[in-house]
């Protein structure tokens, strides 16, 4: 909020010279009029107010579909936003299905644009929609993230980074680290371990601070999980831990999944290609930066990559690399700002942004304006001295 309040105070155009005289030439930023916002249950409150803030910062009204597995923490969002004084109608949140809500608000022809994130498959269906219409679509979709360790890495770091990517949310991010490429050499080590590090890891609620992975969302998102379990083992990948959904004792009460780890893994294996959007890493051999990049880049996705390396020059050449939107040098996956612009490349978005100075090019159209002072006719391109 404060970041993009700020922003409202630097919704910077261009002043250029004219190429005649006594003419002004600037670019203002518009606002678009009416925007919808799509929002996922994972981040709730973060991605809702990604979107939010800049849309009305730029002098938009927002029309915002929440998930429908989170309408309580959509609806609590929105008394902040009445208690903080902003108008009626500037923020207006609408309860319903995907199928419902959110077709009308494509169909709608004041909404002039859709800014969504979630699946690939919805998130293809709302761009295709959308350019039917010719209506702007902003899409952040999923991630295969990949953490990169070469021989050189700083091995406890790299362990710390691929846990609290891995693990922190369960796995249910789109930036989770589910892949790790790591150097043949180091792969006993770093296998040994993640193992030793796992096993120390508390499950349970995660409103517990003591807690470091909580639960799967729904029935649906375990039986997902476990149906790539399957696949990695007919894939020929070894288990060395987790696979399984806990059940026993408070576990019972909700919907746990075991933090898992997959090694002799393939790059053509689909659990090494898929998004599983759970707590599964698979661990791949590497012989070299170079393959390390080649396999990152095979992907269909492209959010969010990692190195560990002490080599300066091997940072460089990953972070030019790298065919995903956001690199993280000796860091984890996760831990996007809100300063600089978050999304990806290839099947993970389609170019725009949803954070940053870049949020703005979203929800604001650009105008060029001319003023001529000269008190007569003044053609461009021909009256040029």
């Amino acid at each position: 909020a404060f970041y993009m309040a700020g922003e409202g105070r630097r919704l910077f155009g261009q002043t250029t010279p004219s190429e005649l005289k006594d003419k002004f030439a600037m670019s203002v930023r518009a606002p678009v009029g009416v925007v919808g916002i799509i929002t996922p249950w994972n981040f709730p409150i973060a991605i809702a107010t990604w979107k939010s803030f800049p849309a009305v910062v730029a002098g938009n009204a927002v029309v915002w579909k929440p998930a429908t597995e989170t309408p309580i923490m959509a609806y609590e969002l929105a008394k902040i936003f009445e208690e903080a004084g902003l108008p009626n109608g500037v923020v207006n949140v609408v309860f319903g299905s995907g199928s419902s809500v959110g077709e009308a608000m494509i169909e709608q022809d004041d909404i002039r644009v859709i800014s969504f994130t979630g699946s690939n498959q919805v998130g293809r269906n709302i761009a295709s929609k959308c350019g039917q219409k010719l209506k702007k679509v902003s899409l952040e979709m999923g991630g295969k993230n990949a953490v990169i360790v070469m021989e050189d890495a700083d091995l406890s770091l790299a362990v710390e980074g691929i846990l609290w990517s891995a693990f922190g949310t369960s796995g249910q991010r789109c930036t989770a680290c589910s892949r790790v490429m790591v150097h043949e050499s180091l792969k006993d080590k770093l296998e040994e371990r993640l193992l030793n590090e796992m096993a120390k890891l508390s499950i349970g609620n995660g409103l517990d601070e003591s807690i470091k992975v909580g639960p799967i969302i729904n029935e649906g998102g375990l039986e997902k999980i476990k149906s790539y379990i399957q696949i990695g083992k007919n894939e020929g990948a070894k288990l060395l831990a987790g696979g399984y959904v806990m059940e026993n004792g408070h576990f019972a009460k909700g919907h746990y999944f075991a933090p898992t780890l997959f090694t002799d893994v393939s790059p053509d294996m689909r659990i090494a290609k898929e998004e599983i959007f759970g707590p599964v890493v698979s661990l791949i051999p590497i012989k070299s930066l170079e393959e390390a990049i080649e396999i990152n880049n095979s992907v269909e996705y492209g959010l969010s990559s990692s190195i560990f390396t002490r080599d300066v020059n091997r940072v460089f050449q990953a972070q030019r690399d790298l065919d995903t939107g956001i690199v993280y040098v000796n860091a984890g996956t996760t831990g996007a700002e809100i300063h600089l612009p978050f999304g990806g490349t290839k099947g993970t978005g389609n170019g725009h942004r949803d954070s940053g100075l870049a949020a703005l090019d979203v929800f604001t159209e650009w105008k060029s304006v001319y003023v001529d002072f000269s008190g007569k006719l003044q053609r461009a391109q021909i009256d040029v001295e």
